[in-house]
């Protein structure tokens, strides 16, 4: 016996790290101080680029999104809703991202496939300027179905203490800023799937006329970054509180970032829910307000400022392209 015999391939374990080393080191930045293959991951902290430094980590999955990808073939962009997710998370307490780690496992390892969930990963990475500083890539045979694997992020980042943004000045009267998701995300899919593959027996390749595309291409719509939007906005001090609209919804999420005896208003009239949400509200016979807790409805990131400042952002955010708009208030 050999451990290939045992379903554990050394060689093609190799082949995946060879694959993906030029990917990593496309991202690398002048503080990383390690190469692809180390035990652990070097990152220099710039001295003097951040007064009384915060440190602000978080981990995630993208959930059962992987289920549609392993449908369609389709590996890269898991990658890319990996790391976006991620950088989402931190960026709601005014954090900036230095350095990304990854964690890939699957029965059966594919270098081929390895490859195009990093590749995805690396884009993302250097979209957001930050370094895919290693990882972990684990062949677990009769752990996982074949063709099956999951990855998970680990990412850190840094934030001026003085400038971390936690909610606590939030006061009744301040306004709601909505950015736009660019489809589900990373959450909601479980029930997504049961009513695209099971309740309707669509296939990922099937046409859905309301929506002009296929369901496997309106499902795998990556989850989008808001840092190019939000980063410029975070010295300013005026941004009091961040919600990332993930699992839960605006219901579960918005109240993550409002202190103690607040409560918000949303204004259902100042936009229309995408027509993903629609069709698989109407399809799968499934309530407002469970729809509002499974999926982010057309929300992707809201941000709380003072009632002073939020036209003046709604309208810079318009100029630069992003489709911003006033949501609500606090109570």
């Amino acid at each position: 016996m050999d451990y290939k015999a045992s379903g554990v391939d050394i060689d093609a374990g190799n082949e995946a790290v060879r694959r993906i080393r030029g990917l990593a080191r496309s991202t690398f930045t002048p503080a990383v101080l390690s190469d692809i293959g180390s035990f652990g991951g070097l990152f220099r902290l710039e001295p003097g680029r951040f007064r009384d430094p915060v440190l602000v980590a978080s981990a995630d999955g993208v959930g059962t999104k992987l289920k549609v990808a392993f449908l369609a073939g389709v590996h890269d962009t898991i990658g890319v809703d990996l790391v976006n997710h991620c950088v989402n998370d931190i960026l709601v307490q005014g954090a900036r991202p230095l350095f990304f780690l990854d964690y890939l496992a699957t029965g059966h390892l594919s270098p081929e496939v390895a490859e195009q969930i990093v590749s995805g990963m690396a884009r993302a990475c250097r979209d957001n300027q930050c370094a895919l500083l290693g990882g972990e890539t684990a062949e677990m045979p009769g752990f996982y179905r074949p063709g099956e694997y999951d990855v998970a992020g680990f990412i850190v980042g840094l934030v001026s203490r003085p400038k971390v943004i936690d909610g606590s000045a939030i006061v009744a009267g301040d306004r709601l800023i909505a950015l736009p998701s660019s489809g589900l995300h990373t959450n909601g899919y479980s029930l997504a799937r049961k009513i695209a593959f099971e309740v309707l027996g669509l296939s990922v390749d099937s046409i859905v006329p309301e929506l002009g595309e296929t369901i496997g291409a309106a499902l795998l719509r990556p989850h989008r970054t808001y840092l190019p939007v939000v980063g410029p906005l975070l010295d300013g001090g005026r941004i009091k509180g961040m919600a990332h609209i993930t699992g839960g919804g605006i219901t579960e999420n918005l109240p993550r970032t409002l202190p103690g005896g607040r409560a918000f208003n949303l204004d259902r009239t100042s936009w229309v829910i995408p027509p993903l949400f629609q069709w698989l509200g109407q399809a799968g016979g499934v309530s407002e307000t469970e729809m509002f807790r499974a999926f982010n409805m057309g929300v992707g990131m809201i941000l709380v400022v003072a009632a002073g400042d939020a036209d003046g952002l709604v309208e810079a955010m318009r100029e630069s392209g992003e489709p911003a708009w006033h949501l609500g208030d606090v109570t």
